[in-house]
């Protein structure tokens, strides 16, 4: 074998000189192509481009990422985007020949033709290459103004994003800004799902930079994902517009629903008021735009007084046959804990038919404050309900060792605690599936991941049959009935916290309740914020609305009736 020198000396086989002189060849023939390119795109075709137009000329252009849809349970679209342009101007460009064709484009855009022209002329004199005429419009107008034909008017798609259902769920889901980025509700909490990421293609404008044809693809635009969430579109309506009547009957401030599956913890409905529409937000404040069930927190009152009676009960701490003296007052070192009326001696269920805040605290205070914390705690008092909704409350809940005799009182009957109407909904499906407590979510799930028991299955049922009574006409809520339905529940008055104390004539009106009974399947916790025509209980304020959703809830499923027997009753009672 013959044996060459290389440039540096070395030996080299022929074999390798071959290889060589290959690779360098056609190096040569891809920088050759590479050339050719550039000249064609650089000379020849630029040269085309002249001869068919003035100034044509190749150009890289974004391409809209198409943001995912939000859907209720069933697929009924909540949030979708439509395609729709804008109109923007390169001042710099605008020719005087064209001038008078800006006074039909004033009036086809609704801009003031002198403030229009005013606004051009103070761009231009700023060297200014690019002002928005108009964003998001309807492409039927923009196409009317493409028809003018004016030099250095431009036109760009982009998507606008559309809530079908209005102001039903206009809390829930929140809004997108003019460039599409979610600002409020699920909107902005999921955004990194919802939104796209926008593509890039080569096309060819003429010298109006109009874009005559497209050349290719360079980078494809990747749509955002759909967001699927638990909420059933017709609960959400049903609950939307019981709350607003409540609202209005009962000239209150707000108030906040929640509509819970008690089954699996899925939010089937969650509606504040006063409401807005993501549609057409104009003149509104962002006052209108919290989701007061999710990020506003209160004392919840007497509706917690059920969760001290199961507590006690679990942990042996009272008989299930215990006869608790009341008679109006009771005295606690220098403190004093008074009911409406005196209900002299009561049994449990009497307890919590009429509300007694002296039985409840007698019975608060057999349990060692570390358990009675822990029981608060099992049931999401002072922790944020975590369904990824932006600043969803976590409530309080002061740790036990930091507790004076008088504080476990207080959190017997609904004070010194705070919680969201969904935390209080929550907290509630430990009755309701026989001790057994569920996160909650607004994404669709298959099950919860995340349940524990709470109470056991004998002292959750027991507990909910007492809260049967809450709804008899010798109790607090019989407002709250459903015809042909066994319901349980617990209504909430709670005085408002003020600076140093409480008022004497601002009210919350509160009621949570479920059905059937007898197995139920939803849950629905209601707050009315300062009722001002007159009645301000729980029970004849909450208590009808949650009566109208649960209902409407139960004939929507098809949910077997559990109290058949006793629907005359209730129809000759009213």
């Amino acid at each position: 074998m013959r044996i060459t020198t290389g440039a540096v000396g070395l030996p080299q086989s022929s074999d390798f000189v071959i290889r060589r002189r290959m690779l360098l060849t056609l190096m040569l023939v891809a920088m050759s192509a590479l050339i050719g390119r550039a000249v064609y795109l650089q000379v020849l075709d630029k040269e085309f481009l002249q001869d068919k137009g003035d100034m044509q000329h190749i150009d890289i252009v974004p391409v809209p990422a198409y943001r995912g849809q939000i859907q209720d349970r069933n697929g009924e679209p909540l949030a979708i985007s439509t395609p729709v342009q804008s109109i923007w101007v390169n001042p710099r460009q605008l020719k005087d020949a064209e001038q008078d064709k800006l006074t039909p484009m004033a009036k086809i855009l609704g801009y003031p033709e002198k403030e229009l022209r005013a606004q051009l002329k103070k761009e231009k004199d700023a060297n200014k290459r690019f002002l928005y005429l108009r964003r998001q419009i309807n492409p039927d107008v923009a196409e009317k103004v493409k028809e003018l034909d004016i030099t250095g008017v431009y036109f760009e798609r982009e998507f606008k994003r559309y809530y079908p259902a209005g102001a039903v769920s206009g809390h829930l889901l929140g809004f997108t800004n003019i460039d599409d980025v979610g600002q409020e509700g699920m909107e902005h909490g999921y955004e990194h799902i919802l939104r796209g990421q926008p593509g890039k293609k080569r096309v060819i404008k003429d010298g109006k930079g109009q874009i005559i044809k497209d050349v290719e693809n360079i980078e494809e635009a990747v749509p955002g994902r759909d967001l699927v969430l638990t909420i059933d579109e017709r609960i959400q309506y049903l609950a939307y517009r019981e709350l607003q009547n409540a609202m209005l009957q009962n000239k209150a401030h707000s108030a906040s629903l929640v509509v819970l599956d008690a089954k699996n913890g899925d939010v089937l409905a969650t509606v504040s008021q006063p409401a807005f529409n993501p549609n057409n937000r104009k003149e509104l404040s962002s006052n209108r735009y919290r989701n007061r069930a999710m990020v506003d927190s209160f004392e919840p009152g007497s509706t917690v007084k059920p969760f001290v009676v199961a507590a006690a009960l679990d942990g042996g701490y009272i008989s299930p046959n215990v006869m608790i003296e009341t008679h109006g007052a009771y005295h606690l070192g220098r403190n004093v804990v008074k009911d409406v009326h005196n209900y002299g001696t009561l049994d449990l269920t009497h307890v919590l038919q009429k509300s007694s805040n002296i039985a409840v605290t007698q019975i608060a205070m057999t349990m060692p404050p570390e358990y009675f914390w822990g029981i608060y705690s099992k049931l999401g008092f002072g922790t944020s309900a975590g369904v990824g909704f932006p600043g969803e409350a976590s409530g309080t809940l002061l740790d036990y060792q930091n507790w004076h005799e008088f504080d476990q009182a207080t959190l017997s009957f609904g004070y010194g605690v705070s919680t969201s109407v969904l935390q209080l909904a929550r907290a509630y499906t430990a009755l309701a599936d026989d001790g057994v407590l569920h996160s909650v979510t607004l994404l669709k799930r298959d099950e919860d991941p995340d349940a524990q028991r709470v109470f056991k299955p004998e002292t959750a049922r027991r507990v909910r049959d007492m809260l049967e009574h809450v709804i008899s006409k010798e109790g607090t809520a019989y407002q709250a009935r459903v015809e042909g339905y066994r319901v349980a529940g617990k209504t909430g008055t709670v005085k408002k916290a003020m600076a140093g104390g409480y008022t004497e004539d601002k009210y919350l009106s509160v009621f949570v309740g479920m059905a059937p009974a007898s197995n139920p399947r939803f849950i629905i916790a209601i707050v009315v914020d300062e009722p001002t025509s007159g009645q301000y209980y729980g029970g004849l304020v909450a208590a009808p609305a949650f009566s109208r959703v649960m209902a409407g809830a139960l004939r929507v499923y098809g949910v077997e009736p559990d109290g058949v027997d006793t629907m005359h009753l209730l129809l000759s009672k009213r």
